[in-house]
């Protein structure tokens, strides 16, 4: 699985997707400080299902309409260490395979998934 990781995300949830086999590249390192329409365009363009905190993605999908359909996963949940958010990031993907296409929110009991609707 391709994933774009959002600045947001700690760096041992990175390596710990990257070791666990996901094809993971972070923000952080690629584009510091792109702009969320920036980073949702990197994601489409690489075919990369987007993992973030931020919640302001699914406005620019449903609002807006910019093309998501690389599929976004929204992690809302409180973060007790960086170890435990790692475990359940990777047992989330871990879950499911069909991620692409969908604003996912991840939650710590739960998941739910709505599909994206293409771009205007």
């Amino acid at each position: 699985m391709r994933l774009l990781a959002n600045e947001n995300i700690p760096a041992d949830v990175v390596t710990a997707l990257q070791v666990q086999g996901y094809d993971v590249i972070w923000i952080h390192l690629v584009a510091p400080g792109s702009s969320d329409p920036n980073v949702l365009a990197i994601a489409q363009a690489e075919n990369r299902i987007l993992l973030t905190f931020d919640k302001d993605f699914g406005e620019l999908a449903y609002r807006y309409g910019l093309p998501a359909d690389c599929g976004i996963i929204l992690l809302r949940t409180p973060v007790s260490s960086s170890e435990w958010l790692a475990r359940l990031v990777v047992a989330a993907l871990d879950s499911r395979d069909d991620w692409a296409g969908n604003f996912s929110v991840v939650e710590e009991q739960h998941i739910r998934m709505t599909p994206i609707p293409s771009a205007i």
